[in-house]
């Protein structure tokens, strides 16, 4: 394995859990006067990228954000288009992802999925279980709100059934609600494109994530830009707060 030296030695870091906003796979296919289709399709190429690149990183945690809950608002056109390239990935992408040790995990909102692609999403999570070389988690039909709420709504129903009291209610109890309860939050969220902002993606969990923006859009993303992210990260003083 090919690593910039930076990036493994001396004082740097490598993040234990790295969260991707992909963003740009439009602009780049208006860039070349495609339909954004093709954008989307190019842009499955770099989440092999990031992949490869965080098993090589040793990266323990790489979580991705596929599909928005806002996404659905798109053109029908579009959002066919996105479930037709889930097919294909989940089927094609099995034997390399265990081949590679990763195992898959989702979060969101499965159940707006289509019948064909929950069935895919469960086959995927259970060849993949016994995997641990790095935990891949699809965020897909996903909205951070709509998870923190989710996370309340289960609270409240312990407090009505007397499992807990109102008080007992801290931060780690909400962070145990959620769909990322098994996960440790991002040390280092990146989004491609040059746009600066969360998007409604791990609200909760990005309390003192390092953020890391990149001008480059999704489908151009490469091991290269992992590798500069991780350095950028490596070079910070993450203080939680404290002096």
């Amino acid at each position: 394995m090919e690593v910039l030296p930076s990036v493994t030695s001396g004082d740097s870091q490598i993040p234990e859990h790295v969260a991707i906003i992909m963003d740009g796979n439009g602009r780049w296919a208006t860039k070349r006067s495609l339909k954004r289709l093709r954008g989307h399709e190019q842009g499955a190429e770099a989440v092999r990228e990031a992949v490869k690149g965080c098993g090589e990183l040793g990266i323990r945690y790489l979580t991705i954000f596929a599909f928005s809950s806002e996404n659905w608002s798109r053109p029908v056109e579009e959002i066919n288009h996105l479930m037709g390239l889930f097919r294909f990935f989940f089927q094609k992408e099995v034997k390399a992802l265990c081949e590679a040790g990763v195992k898959v995990k989702f979060i969101g909102d499965i159940r707006r999925l289509p019948g064909d692609i929950q069935e895919l999403i469960e086959d995927l999570k259970e060849r993949t279980k016994d995997n641990s070389k790095l935990i891949l988690t699809i965020a897909l039909s996903y909205g951070s709100q709509a998870e923190i709420a989710g996370s309340m709504r289960r609270i409240a129903d312990k407090i009505k059934a007397g499992e807990i009291a109102p008080e007992d209610i801290d931060e780690i109890m909400v962070a145990r609600h959620l769909e990322t309860a098994d996960l440790p939050d991002p040390d280092l969220l990146i989004r491609t494109s040059g746009e600066q902002r969360l998007s409604n993606f791990l609200l909760w969990q990005c309390a003192y994530t390092e953020f890391v923006f990149l001008d480059v859009l999704w489908p151009d993303f490469r091991k290269e830009d992992l590798i500069g992210a991780v350095e950028e990260f490596g070079s910070r003083n993450r203080r939680y707060g404290a002096v």
